[in-house]
């Protein structure tokens, strides 16, 4: 099952991918709401009963592609974690050794995008960099996980851009202010439920094209500490809640790495692509004043009506 947080005319709802197009699942049946964070707190009995009212609706009313636009797919998690340095060639172009535990940092719920929506390079710096990254959607509560189960935690999976303003995330040892931007990560389109894909997502093909350009391209495979070995070891440390994301880290070739360096400019399109997950697509703005200012909270939840 694919599943999507959408804005509609009447405002924010579920939607579900099917064959024949995406379906407005709040609309279809009130009680899913429109809130996946929330959904997902209900169990995963509510995901497969979603599923099933989908495919026994008759006749089953698809939005067109106008009908609808994206929304980050999980607006606000109640956390944001994301990886540095979990594949081998991205932490020798960034003259790091391999970890030996996983490398974590946190990035906040201001600075994510949905699908289509610009990423924006900032007034202050030059140095908006991309990353295509596979995350991880939590679908249910878990302390010490065992490593052997922890797929069992696992709602689905997405794609993430974690655009990375590189001179403030070299300023001092920490990364978080160059990692937390507004307008530098798009988070979507949809969730994909973990039977769609192989165990633990491994050995898909991960990819980032700027303006049509590949620039960079790795397997899922590749990655040191694998979705099992990662939701274990952060659950050691603090409870994992429905709805949060975990981003696995990106492959090598990032614009910092190159010679020159390949920072995104106005006029570009990110697209990060992951086997039998989709592709997430962002075209990239300059900041102006009122880009510069912080999403109001109706645009942070989606409610308003689509355009």
């Amino acid at each position: 099952m694919r599943i999507a947080s959408i804005l509609v005319k009447d405002g924010p709802a579920l939607g579900v991918r099917t064959p024949r197009g995406m379906v407005n699942a709040t609309a279809l049946d009130p009680t899913v709401g429109d809130c996946l964070r929330a959904l997902l707190g209900r169990g995963p009995a509510a995901l497969a009963a979603l599923g099933r009212r989908v495919a026994e609706a008759t006749p089953l009313p698809v939005l067109a592609e106008t009908e609808f636009r994206y929304r980050p797919l999980v607006p606000e998690p109640g956390k944001f974690l994301c990886l540095g340095l979990n594949y081998v060639a991205h932490a020798a172009e960034a003259t790091y050794e391999p970890p030996r535990h996983p490398v974590v940092f946190s990035r906040v719920s201001s600075g994510l995008l949905a699908h289509g929506e610009p990423l924006v390079v900032p007034t202050c710096s030059s140095q908006l960099d991309y990353e295509a990254e596979l995350a991880v959607v939590v679908g249910r509560p878990g302390r010490h996980i065992p490593k052997e189960r922890a797929l069992e935690w696992v709602a689905g999976y997405t794609l993430f851009n974690d655009g990375s303003i590189r001179d403030y995330q070299k300023r001092t040892h920490q990364w978080t202010v160059g990692k937390n931007f507004d307008g530098t990560g798009p988070l979507g389109p949809e969730l994909v439920t973990p039977d769609e894909l192989p165990e633990g997502a491994r050995g898909l093909r991960i990819q980032m094209r700027v303006g049509g350009e590949l620039l960079q391209d790795a397997s899922t495979s590749d990655m040191i500490f694998d979705v099992a070995t990662v939701l274990a070891d952060l659950s050691e440390a603090m409870t994992l809640q429905p709805g949060d994301v975990i981003a696995m880290g990106t492959p090598s070739g990032v614009g910092a790495a190159r010679t020159p360096p390949r920072f995104l400019r106005e006029g570009d399109v990110c697209e990060v692509s992951v086997e039998g997950v989709g592709i997430l697509r962002n075209p990239v703005i300059q900041a102006t004043p009122t880009h510069a200012e912080p999403p109001s909270p109706a645009t942070r939840t989606g409610a308003r009506a689509a355009e």
